[in-house]
């Protein structure tokens, strides 16, 4: 019978959940029939739950796998920024004062 509730759509599952909580809202239930149905609702929105969990995940691995490829040029993402270095000619370098060639 496991084999059977793994092979449930969610559509059924969700179908069953829906029946459960039909005859619960009808009311005329003993307690004891009452307790079994929210306890047959749980277990069934707890799968639903896990189905649509992994739904959602195998969406976002999809979307992961597919995402465009950024362009590169010269070794660098297009639209990468460079860092800001200031250029200074050897001429206008001050000489620092342990350089032993200044």
């Amino acid at each position: 019978m496991a084999k059977e509730a793994k092979a449930e759509t969610f559509e059924q599952i969700y179908a069953k959940l829906e029946e459960s909580v039909g005859k619960l809202e009808q009311g005329g239930l003993t307690l004891e029939q009452s307790i079994a149905l929210y306890e047959e609702g749980m277990t069934l929105a707890r799968r639903c739950q896990e189905m649509l969990d992994a739904a959602e995940l195998k969406i976002t691995k999809l979307k992961e796998s597919f995402a465009p490829v950024p362009e590169r040029l010269n070794g660098r993402t297009v639209g990468e920024e460079m860092a800001e270095y200031e250029y200074v000619p050897e001429d206008d370098a001050e000489p620092a004062d342990d350089d032993p060639f200044a």
